[in-house]
């Protein structure tokens, strides 16, 4: 992984659509089934919508029914850094870009997987780049 993205407030909104900003740089989240990306079934690459990272790979993306895109692990290198939550009442793994530090969703031990994961992520959070060919 590359050197940590480091920007201001004011460089983030410029970069970012306002939704994009609530989620990645608010922790927000979107409403379950509306994320351009929960029923892509295309090959390609997940990466960070605020740095261009490359986050997720289609490989290990499946349909968890929760509503927003899941995988059972991240890509490759230490893309992504886990972080442990208290908001909303609850006790959750939230997903952050490792590079941007930019909020993705959370981690949950309910997938499929050989480790039993499932990274639900927002839609939003995201840019899709399909593979060669696809």
């Amino acid at each position: 992984m590359a050197d940590k993205i480091k920007l201001s407030d004011a460089e983030w909104r410029e970069r970012l659509t306002p939704e994009q900003y609530r989620i990645l740089r608010e922790s927000g989240t979107e409403r379950a089934f509306t994320g351009k990306y929960e029923k892509n079934k295309d090959s390609g690459e997940y990466r960070c919508a605020g740095c261009g990272e490359s986050l997720f790979d289609s490989d290990h993306k499946y349909d968890s029914g929760s509503g927003w895109p899941s995988f059972t692990q991240p890509a490759a290198g230490g893309s992504v850094a886990e972080h442990r939550d208290f908001s909303h009442g609850m006790i959750r793994t939230e997903v952050r870009c490792a590079k941007c530090e930019g909020h993705l969703g959370h981690v949950f031990p309910d997938g499929p997987g050989a480790d039993g994961l499932r990274y639900c992520i927002n839609s939003a959070s995201l840019d899709f780049k399909p593979k060669d060919g696809a």
